[in-house]
């Protein structure tokens, strides 16, 4: 199974980040995730970043950096979960394509119900910030 290049952010602010709840049409419906999207052809992994979140959150980032590509199998998918870490440089976030977001750190984000790619790239996140 060829693997689909997707996107996400995890969008910092005041030591919390930035998590959606996927709505009730798509896939993996009610669990969190960080928020991004599928790469379209001839796009670079941050064009496509900056586009998502724009279309999304309805924010502009500026990308500060990348953290380990995680290569996941869902039902009849498989995806490479690109990740970077980004600061929202203009606007403020709402749920357009989510059920909600929030902000949450520490404890909070590891109780919630993730969708299985976000796992790593969350426990990745945690160990870098607890150096």
């Amino acid at each position: 199974m060829e693997f689909i290049n997707v996107t996400c952010a995890l969008i910092r602010k005041d030591g919390e980040l930035l998590v959606a709840r996927r709505g009730f049409q798509m896939d993996q419906a009610g669990k969190w995730e960080f928020p991004g999207g599928k790469v379209k052809a001839g796009e670079s992994d941050e064009a496509c970043l900056i586009r998502e979140l724009k279309e999304e959150l309805g924010v502009i980032v500026a990308i500060d950096s990348k953290l380990t590509p995680v290569e996941y199998h869902y039902p009849g998918k498989a995806i490479r979960l690109i990740p970077f870490i980004c600061e929202i440089v203009e606007g403020e976030p709402y749920a357009h394509e989510h059920d909600g977001i929030k902000w949450a750190a520490g404890d909070e984000l590891t109780k919630l119900e993730w969708s299985g790619a976000d796992i790593p790239v969350l426990n990745e996140y945690l160990a870098l910030v607890k150096r």
